[in-house]
This record gives structure tokens, sequence and C-alpha cells, in this order.
């Protein structure tokens, strides 16, 4: 799957050299934690929208992996979640 970044996520390292070719950027990424996390610390998700897919990723483990979901699979599954299909019951 390509994944597309937004401009504005990437930056130039501070590592990087002014010498063409020599540059490195990385992306900072924003990530928010889902609502129906619990305030415990046990059962967290955090969530980046990357244009093109969604993040996912526990958020006691921030340098760890990270699911990467395709936007319409991601809209379709927050959709069946809402409406009951997925999940608990809708209240």
């Amino acid at each position: 799957m390509n994944v597309r970044i937004p401009e504005d996520a990437w930056f130039k390292s501070s590592y990087s050299t002014q010498e063409a070719g020599a540059c490195l950027e990385v992306a900072n990424l924003t990530w928010s934690k889902s609502s129906y996390s619990g305030q415990q610390g046990g059962t967290c998700v955090e969530v980046a929208d990357l244009t093109t897919a969604v993040g996912v990723r526990d958020s006691k483990d921030k340098t760890g992996p990270a699911l990467l979901i395709p936007a319409a699979a991601w809209t379709a599954f927050v959709s069946g979640v809402r409406a009951g299909r997925i999940g608990h019951p809708a209240e």
C-alpha cells in the first residue's frame, strides 16, 4: 500500500548536512488517543491520519509498530462500530 503522508508533517532532520544528497527528512505525525481508551492505561489506542491511510498503534509502545489501514476501510470500520454492527450494540 502506498501511504501518502501530508507535506506539512515532514521536517529536515538536525543530522542532515547542507550538501546535496545528504539530507534526511522525517515525519512528525499527530497521533490522537481514542476517546474510548480506558483511563487506567491498559487499553489505549492511538490513530494518525496519513491522508490515504490511517495509522493505528498501541499508545503504550509509541516507538513500536503501527498498523496501516486504507482510509476507506477505516471509514467502513468506524461506521460499523457506530451503527452497532461491530463490537458493542449501539446505544
